[in-house]
């Protein structure tokens, strides 16, 4: 049986690069790995960004209508072969896709690997990260630190140059004047209480 694997992290701890970096290994070895990552993360349209400048074009962009489990048995029944799924953005995933990936991993034997943030700017959990803390087969943190040097865990949100706590949970990083900053949690109050 295949894993569920969620891979968490801060703003900038190289989840997107890791993906690259992990489906390069697979290629290298000649497997075929199909990479997924939500539409509603329209930050390189169908490409991954990283932030130390590799790009990489993506196989699946998924609507939250979009039934993974389906999409995937049309690939096998065209004969394609897949070694690893590799999901980037997967907080913006909906509890019933989430489900779908763990189907595959566990009734298809393709594993599964899924990058993306556990919180979103105000603390909450994103619908995709709660369900994959209860069913990834293993969980790990990807680290990176705050501008102080501790270990950043939060994701501050930057509109216009300034940090804000309220609004919508999406807005995608440098897109209306929106960046994200990794904090952690002292300066994540420090900032919050300005």
């Amino acid at each position: 049986m295949s894993k569920l694997y969620f891979r968490y992290g801060a703003m900038n701890s190289g989840k997107s690069t890791h993906l690259m970096q992990v489906a390069y290994n697979y290629e290298e070895r000649g497997m075929k790995v199909i990479i997924i990552k939500p539409k509603v993360d329209n930050k390189g349209g169908n490409t991954l960004v990283s932030r130390l400048g590799v790009n990489r074009q993506v196989d699946l962009l998924i609507s939250e209508n979009d039934n993974i489990l389906e999409i995937i048995h049309k690939y096998l029944n065209e004969g394609e072969n897949i070694d690893c799924i590799l999901v980037d953005e997967v907080q913006f995933m909906k509890h019933e896709q989430i489900d779908q990936l763990f189907e595959i991993a566990v009734r298809i034997n393709i594993p599964i690997i899924c990058y993306g943030l556990r919180t979103d700017f105000k603390m909450d959990g994103f619908e995709g990260s709660k369900r994959l803390l209860l069913l990834a087969h293993s969980i790990e943190e990807m680290k990176t630190i705050c501008a102080c040097g501790k270990k950043a865990i939060f994701n501050g949100r930057k509109v216009s140059n300034r940090f804000v706590f309220e609004g919508e949970q999406i807005a995608i990083d440098e897109q209306n004047n929106v960046e994200y900053e990794s904090l952690c949690g002292e300066c994540y109050y420090k900032y919050k209480e300005k």
